[in-house]
């Protein structure tokens, strides 16, 4: 299971990271190594990444091979390819690194839209930057595409607040006629940047536009732990979870626009169970059963029945000592 998986990983490990099918596990380490696990507990591959502690380690899509980002304590970022030459056992090379300048690198998510790989990242003082890959083959080949802030008023400056970590959630669909999207929020010590928003590219003006704001009037502007947005197969509308001190907010966005262009946005749930902060959601690949963990070190699975109301399925305990 997972949970044991991770758990053999060992103290030294601060994060870790599944590819696309489960079947490889990528582990970032608090002495700034990295592993790669495949069908055995040890390694099958180990090396130094950064000179300070890995905080995440995300795989890139599988058509562009087996590539992983990291993201160091430092504030930097790297990526690094597995290659393999003359019959010889493969190994982990580096790519790329973007450093954050005055400011640190939080965190990076991937996706896809009409062939082009895009890398949203996000940045300590509050910005959001979207790299485009110019080459498929080269990985060191990235060019800047957009540079934006969290917030719902571009005309608007609430200047540079202290963000000490961000949660991003690309849409996993991959229809032609839809546009690029993704959610993302901050936990900052700014209620303008926090709150989860939903951007989507648009084509007409090559710009990215913030669609929505997910939070109700008495929550916006509350600290995001943590955001997940659920596959969709065949629903009319969208599901994606927000984590904030309130619990997993579940969220139903449309996938139609009124006269303004915006989406209907349907607060359907509040999930608690946790005691303490949410650390982090993972949607199962159908986009039904929802996975949180969190401080307590409980991992808590959430389904919704057939009447619409969500509930605990399982709690799968791993802060117990190890066996």
């Amino acid at each position: 299971m997972a949970e044991r998986r991770v758990a053999e990983l060992g103290p030294g490990a601060a994060c870790c990271g599944w590819n696309h099918c489960g079947r490889r596990l990528a582990s970032g380490a608090v002495d700034g190594s990295v592993s790669v696990y495949d069908s055995h507990p040890s390694p099958s591959s180990k090396w130094q990444a950064h000179g300070q502690a890995i905080v995440n380690v995300v795989w890139l899509p599988p058509e562009y091979g087996d590539a992983v980002a990291c993201v160091c304590a430092d504030g930097t970022l790297s990526l690094w390819e597995e290659v393999a030459e003359d019959d010889q056992l493969p190994t982990w090379r580096k790519r790329k690194v973007f450093e954050g300048g005055n400011c640190r690198i939080l965190n990076v998510h991937f996706g896809l839209h009409l062939g082009s790989l895009k890398m949203v990242t996000t940045y300590s003082d509050g910005q959001i930057k979207i790299f485009e890959l110019l080459d498929s083959l080269e990985l060191d080949k990235w060019q800047l595409q957009a540079e934006f802030q969290n917030v719902m008023d571009p005309v608007s400056r609430f200047g540079k607040p202290a963000c000490t970590s961000a949660s991003i959630a690309w849409n996993p669909r991959r229809s032609v006629s839809q546009q690029a999207s993704f959610a993302i929020g901050f936990n900052s010590d700014s209620p303008h940047f926090n709150s989860c928003k939903i951007w989507e590219f648009e084509e007409v003006h090559q710009r990215w536009l913030p669609l929505v704001e997910l939070g109700l009037p008495e929550d916006k502007g509350d600290r995001v732990c943590a955001v997940a947005w659920a596959p969709n197969i065949g629903r009319p509308y969208e599901i994606i979870a927000v984590a904030t001190s309130k619990g997993i907010a579940i969220w139903h966005i449309g996938l139609n626009t009124d006269s303004d262009g915006r989406p209907s946005t349907e607060n359907v749930a509040l999930l608690s169970g946790h005691d303490g902060e949410v650390w982090q959601l993972e949607w199962d690949m159908g986009g039904m059963t929802l996975a949180s963990t969190g401080g307590d070190g409980m991992v808590k699975l959430w389904q919704v029945n057939l009447f619409g109301v969500w509930h605990e399925q399982a709690v799968l305990d791993c802060s117990g000592p190890r066996v």
